[in-house]
């Protein structure tokens, strides 16, 4: 039977790039993208797509159904700066979704399920630098409240109903395919907009406001690799990292391609979220128990970066 596998939140900004590369490897015809708007061009003409919301259950059941789906990957998010301002909805959004895929999969129509999570499950107590799997969580923000929530839900119905469902708390996951959604880390895509249009670029964060980031290619390959480890014993929230840096390094890596590249400051809401998250965080269970491992450092991602937005800009 072909591997069939659906994909909810497949125009956003990782859900693009991960349908297209699950099309690589499963086929075409076996990856169904779905979003309440249409996605970017080569998602839509590559494969199936669907219209759906994933906020109501018997739709996503409808479209299980129909296409045999087995795997579901939810990535309908309202993401942390967007949360701050519609909070209630960013709650129900957020936890409503989970919660409509982990009962379908509680009802065996689904056999398998991944639904991210992120560092901003961490809050003001939790440690900065090197940050554990398993230490203090005081989010902060409504983001991180319903990602924390969500992944004791997750736990509970892998415990209490033997669920399938994989986590990963992803760093800021910088791209040049689609635009950021709302993040806290979004400064990390624009400053290459800002460097190849116009030269320059006011930052929303502080020079030296440290934040784990990761390339997204990196970060679909990690998803994909858990997702195809045998199943594990007990849930897991992983950890997962890649490289740290402030808007101040990566100014510098820019300027060393384009050398007349400047950057601003200004005071931002955003600041008091960054400033709540860790520095850098300490993902060696992932390492250890699905032999995770990154390939792009700041210098090779800032390099891919002005490469592929030169011909997206132009």
């Amino acid at each position: 039977m072909e591997h069939k596998i659906l994909i909810l939140g497949a125009s956003g900004q990782i859900g693009t790039e991960l349908t297209l590369k699950l099309r690589q490897i499963y086929g075409n015809s076996a990856v169904i993208a779905s979003d309440i708007r249409n996605g970017n061009f080569e998602v839509m003409r590559s494969g199936p797509f669907e219209i759906l919301d994933a906020s109501n259950k018997t739709d996503i059941l409808e479209v299980i159904k129909k296409h045999e789906i087995k795997e579901v990957y939810l990535l309908v998010a309202m993401l942390s700066f967007i949360s701050e301002k519609n909070p209630q909805k960013a709650w129900e959004l957020n936890m409503n979704t989970l919660f409509n895929v982990l009962d379908l999969a509680k009802e065996k129509y689904i056999d398998k399920v991944f639904w991210p999570s992120s560092i901003a499950v961490f809050g003001p107590s939790s440690p900065k630098v090197n940050t554990p799997q398993v230490t203090v969580m005081n989010p902060s923000t409504v983001y991180g409240i319903s990602k924390l929530a969500g992944e004791n839900w997750c736990a509970y119905y892998q415990n209490k109903f033997g669920v399938d469902v994989r986590t990963l708390r992803y760093p800021g996951i910088i791209s040049y395919k689609t635009n950021p959604g709302g993040g806290t880390t979004d400064y990390a895509v624009e400053i290459f907009y800002g460097a190849l249009e116009t030269g320059t670029y006011q930052s929303f964060l502080k020079k030296d406001t440290t934040l784990p980031m990761m390339y997204m290619e990196d970060a679909v390959d990690a998803t994909i690799k858990l997702m195809e480890h045998k199943p594990f014993d007990s849930y897991t929230a992983y950890n997962l990292s890649a490289i740290s840096f402030s808007p101040e390094e990566i100014a510098f890596a820019i300027k060393k391609i384009i050398p007349n590249f400047t950057i601003t400051y200004k005071k931002d809401p955003r600041q008091i979220i960054a400033n709540s998250w860790p520095q850098s965080i300490d993902d060696s269970q992932a390492r250890k128990d699905w032999g995770w491992e990154h390939h792009f450092d700041l210098e090779k991602m800032v390099k891919v970066m002005l490469e592929g937005l030169q011909f997206i800009i132009r």
